[in-house]
C-alpha cells in the first residue's frame, strides 16, 4: 500500500513537507500545493520555490498544476521537466469557488467535453508522465460514470479518487461505494482520498476496497502527524513528537519568512487541524488566534504542551 500526502494550499508546502519526513517518515510520495501556470510568460522564481529540487531533497514530490488550458499545461509541464521532474499531478479536485468559477479544479468536470479534449492534447505532446486527482463530480454522483469512462481512455500514472462531489466541499461522508465502483472499473493505478483520519477507519476502509494502489491522506496528517505509522506498525504519536514537529515547522517558518505576520498566518492555519489532539483546549485555541507577535504565540503554545491532556 502507498502512502501520499495530500496537498492543502498554504500549509503543506516544503517547510511542513521536510518537518514531516524528518520527524515522521513513512510517506511515500508527496504532492506539492497547485501552481497556476501564466499564458505567455515562465513562472517567477517565488512561484516555483516550493518545487525547487534543493528544497526538498531526501522526498519524493510531485508538482501539481491548476490549469484547464492545454498550452499552459504542456509549457508548465516542460518547465518541471527541465528542473528534473518526470511526473506531474493535474489538480481536477480542487472545490474553492474562486477556482471553479474559472472552470479549473472540480470545475472542469462540468465539461466532460473539454475535458476530453484537454487530456488527449496533454497526453499526446507532454514528455513527462501525468497523475490525476479528481472528484466524483459536481453535484449529482452519477455524474462520475462518464468523468471515469474519460480517464480510463488514458495512461493516467495514478487516478486519485477524492470521493466527493464539488457542491460537497469538505462535508458529507464520501462516496465509498462510488469509489469501489472505480476500483472494480478502472484498469490504472488506482488511489483513495476523503476522510481517513484514524488507523480504524484506514481499516475499515481497505476492508471493502483491498485492491487499490494506495491512498492519499491531508487532514488525517494535518490532524495527527503520526498517522501513517500508527497505521503500519501500530504506534501511536506522543506528545514530545508532536512538540519536536511543531518547533522544526516554526523554525522553517521564521528562517524563510520575513515578519512575525507571515509566520504566524501559517502557524495558525495548522492549529485549526492540530488543536484537536488536545482536551480542554478551547481557551488555548484563543490564545493562539489572539496572538500578535511570535513571542506570544510560543507562549501560548508552551501553555498547550505543558497544561493540557494529550488524547492520543
Amino acid at each position: 500500500m502507498q502512502f501520499q500526502l495530500a496537498p492543502m494550499e498554504g500549509i503543506t508546502g516544503y517547510v511542513y513537507r521536510n518537518a514531516l519526513e524528518s520527524c515522521f517518515p513513512g510517506i511515500d510520495k508527496y504532492v506539492s500545493p497547485f501552481i497556476v501556470p501564466h499564458r505567455n510568460r515562465k513562472f517567477k522564481t517565488k512561484e516555483l520555490k516550493d518545487i525547487f529540487p534543493e528544497n526538498n531533497t531526501g522526498i519524493q514530490l510531485v508538482p501539481q498544476l491548476l490549469t484547464n488550458d492545454a498550452e499552459d499545461f504542456l509549457r508548465a509541464a516542460e518547465e518541471f521537466r527541465v528542473m528534473g521532474y518526470t511526473e506531474i499531478n493535474l489538480n481536477l479536485g480542487c472545490p474553492s469557488g474562486t477556482v471553479t468559477a474559472k472552470g479549473k479544479g472540480a470545475g472542469f468536470l462540468a465539461y466532460p467535453k473539454e475535458l476530453d479534449v484537454f487530456l488527449d492534447k496533454i497526453f499526446t505532446e507532454t514528455k513527462v508522465n501525468i497523475s490525476v486527482k479528481t472528484r466524483l463530480g459536481v453535484s449529482e454522483h452519477e455524474e462520475f460514470y462518464e468523468i471515469l469512462d474519460i480517464y480510463k481512455k488514458y495512461p493516467i500514472k495514478e487516478l486519485t479518487i477524492h470521493a466527493r462531489l464539488l457542491k460537497d466541499y469538505y462535508k458529507n461522508i464520501p462516496d465509498v461505494d462510488m469509489f469501489a465502483y472505480a476500483a472494480k472499473n478502472y484498469p490504472g493505478n488506482l488511489l483513495y482520498n476523503g476522510d481517513i483520519f484514524t488507523k480504524e477507519a484506514y481499516a475499515q476502509f481497505v476492508e471493502k476496497t483491498p485492491d487499490i494502489t494506495g491512498v492519499m491522506i491531508g487532514r488525517g496528517l494535518l490532524t495527527n502527524p503520526g498517522l501513517i505509522r500508527e497505521i503500519k506498525n501500530g504506534e501511536s504519536l506522543k506528545k514530545e513528537e508532536l512538540k519536536i514537529f511543531h518547533d522544526r515547522i516554526l523554525a522553517g517558518y521564521e528562517e524563510m519568512m520575513s515578519g512575525d505576520r507571515n509566520v504566524l498566518f501559517r502557524m495558525k492555519e495548522l492549529w485549526f487541524y492540530m488543536i484537536g489532539l488536545f482536551g480542554e483546549s478551547e481557551k488555548h485555541a484563543k490564545q493562539i488566534k489572539k496572538s500578535q507577535t511570535v513571542r506570544e504565540y510560543k507562549q501560548a503554545v508552551e501553555s498547550i504542551f505543558a497544561n493540557l491532556p494529550f488524547l492520543i
